[in-house]
C-alpha cells in the first residue's frame, strides 16, 4: 500500500475523534447518496413514461403510415405489395379513417372510427392483445348489424357491453327536400379494448373496411392509406427512407412515427434532462460538505502535514492524501446512492403502488425502466463532482509552508 492512501485511511478513519469533522463528514456522504437515490428513481421512472407512452402510442399507431395525396387511395394492393419487399417491414395493413358520432339511448359521443381488416392488422397493431372482452375476428362478420369494437372508457360513459347496439352517423349523407340528412347505420358492439391511454379508450372506434366504406359512402374500392410496421423501431428513419425509394412513382405521403410524434418526445426528453440537472444540484450540495471536511482537515492536521514535507514528501504526494480521501467519501456516498435508488425504483416497478388518474395522465400507474448507460451517467456524474470538490482542499494543503506551519510548535 502507497503512504499516501495509508495516511488517507488513516485520517479517514480517525475522524470518530473529531466528532464535528465527522457530523460534516457524515453529512457530505448522505447528501451524495440521496442525490445519487433520486436521480436514479426520477430518471427511471422518466424512461419509464417514455417508452411506455411509445409502446402504447405503437400499439394503437403503425410504426410508418402511407396516404394518398389524392384523397383515397385505390391501388394500394400494389403499394402494399412494393411495401412488403423493404427490408425491415414486418407487416402491411390497409385502413380507413374518419370522425363519426355514436349514439345510444344513454348519449351520444363524437369518435374517431378506424376500418381494419381483421385478417392482416394484428401485423402491425396490437389490438388484439389489448381485448378485454370479445374478439377481433368477429369485425368481419358481415350482416345487417355489424361489429364494432370500442375503449372501455367509452363504453362505460355510454353504459356498453359486449352485443349492445349503436348507431354510428356518418358526415357523408345526402342532400333532400328537407335539408341535408346525415347516413345512419346500426352497429352491434363485438368487444371493448383497454390500452390504459385515456385519449384512445374513451374516443376510439374499429370496425371493418367494408362497412366503414359503407357507412362513409365510398362509392369505390378505396382506403384512407396503408399502415406499416418494422422490426427496429429506432432504425424506422432507414426504413421510411427506402420505402420513399421504392414507392416514389405512387402519389402517396409516408411519415414515421418519430415525425408524426416529434413535439412529444422531444418535450420528455428536455423534461428528462431538465430534472437531471436539477437533482444534482443535490449531490453538488454534498459535494460541498466534502470541501468543507477537507478544509477542515487540512488546518486540523497543518503539523502532521509540515512533518511530512521535512521528511522528504513531495507537494504532488500531500495533494494525492487529501484528493483519495475526498474522493474515497464521493465514491461510498455515491454506492449508498446506488443501494438506495436501484431498490426502490425495482420495487416501484414490481408493485406498482403509486397510481395516477388514467383522465388526466397518459398512463395509469408510475412506469420505471432502468437503462445502463443512465447509471453510467450518473455515477459518472456524482463521481466527478465528488472528484472536484477536492482539488481546491488538496492543493491547499500542497501549498502550505514547513518552516511556517512549524514555527509556533
Amino acid at each position: 500500500m502507497r503512504f499516501e492512501t495509508f495516511i488517507a485511511l488513516r485520517y479517514l478513519f480517525a475522524l470518530r475523534k473529531q466528532s464535528f469533522i465527522s457530523v460534516i463528514s457524515l453529512f457530505a456522504v448522505c447528501g451524495v447518496a440521496i442525490g445519487v437515490g433520486a436521480l436514479i428513481v426520477v430518471i427511471g421512472v422518466m424512461n419509464g413514461f417514455s417508452t411506455d407512452l411509445r409502446d402504447k402510442i405503437l400499439g394503437v399507431n403503425a410504426h410508418i403510415l402511407v396516404t394518398s395525396l389524392r384523397g383515397g387511395m385505390a391501388d394500394y394492393e400494389e403499394l402494399a405489395e412494393e411495401a412488403k419487399k423493404v427490408p425491415g417491414v414486418t407487416g402491411v395493413t390497409p385502413f380507413v379513417y374518419s370522425e363519426v358520432m355514436l349514439s345510444t339511448r344513454t348519449g351520444v359521443k363524437g369518435v374517431v372510427l378506424r376500418g381494419i381488416d381483421p385478417t392482416t392488422s394484428d401485423s402491425v397493431v396490437s389490438l388484439s392483445k389489448d381485448m378485454v372482452s370479445g374478439d377481433l375476428s368477429r369485425l368481419a362478420d358481415e350482416g345487417d348489424e355489424p361489429g364494432i369494437i370500442i375503449g372501455s372508457e367509452l363504453a362505460r360513459r355510454l353504459g356498453l357491453t359486449e352485443g349492445s347496439e349503436v348507431n354510428l352517423l356518418s358526415p357523408s349523407g345526402r342532400s333532400s327536400s328537407a335539408g341535408f340528412t346525415p347516413k345512419v347505420r346500426r352497429f352491434r358492439v363485438a368487444g371493448v379494448f383497454r390500452t390504459g391511454m385515456f385519449e384512445y379508450d374513451s374516443s376510439l372506434g374499429y370496425v371493418s373496411i367494408p362497412a366503414a366504406r359503407q357507412l362513409l359512402g365510398f362509392k369505390r374500392d378505396v382506403v384512407s392509406g396503408l399502415e406499416i410496421s418494422v422490426d427496429d423501431v429506432y432504425n424506422v428513419e432507414a426504413i421510411t427512407r427506402q420505402l420513399r425509394e421504392r414507392i416514389e412513382s405512387f402519389t402517396v405521403y409516408v411519415r414515421h412515427w418519430q415525425e408524426m410524434n416529434a413535439n412529444l418526445f422531444a418535450a420528455l426528453e428536455l423534461e428528462k434532462s431538465a430534472m437531471f440537472i436539477i437533482l444534482a444540484m443535490i449531490v453538488l450540495v454534498g459535494s460541498f460538505s466534502i470541501v468543507t471536511t477537507l478544509v477542515m482537515l487540512v488546518i486540523q492536521k497543518t503539523k502532521d502535514i509540515a512533518v511530512l514535507m521535512s521528511l522528504g514528501a513531495e507537494k504532488s504526494s500531500i495533494r494525492n492524501i487529501f484528493m483519495f480521501q475526498g474522493t474515497l467519501i464521493g465514491l461510498v456516498g455515491t454506492v449508498l446512492g446506488f443501494c438506495i435508488g436501484v431498490p426502490v425504483s425495482l420495487l416501484l416497478k414490481k408493485y406498482q403502488f403509486i397510481k395516477l388518474p388514467s383522465n388526466v395522465y397518459p398512463v395509469d400507474y408510475l412506469p420505471v425502466r432502468l437503462e445502463s448507460l443512465d447509471m453510467i451517467a450518473i455515477g459518472g456524474a456524482a463521481f466527478l463532482l465528488c472528484f472536484l470538490a477536492t482539488i481546491y482542499p488538496a492543493r491547499r494543503a500542497a501549498g502550505l509552508s514547513p518552516s511556517e506551519a512549524l514555527r509556533y510548535e
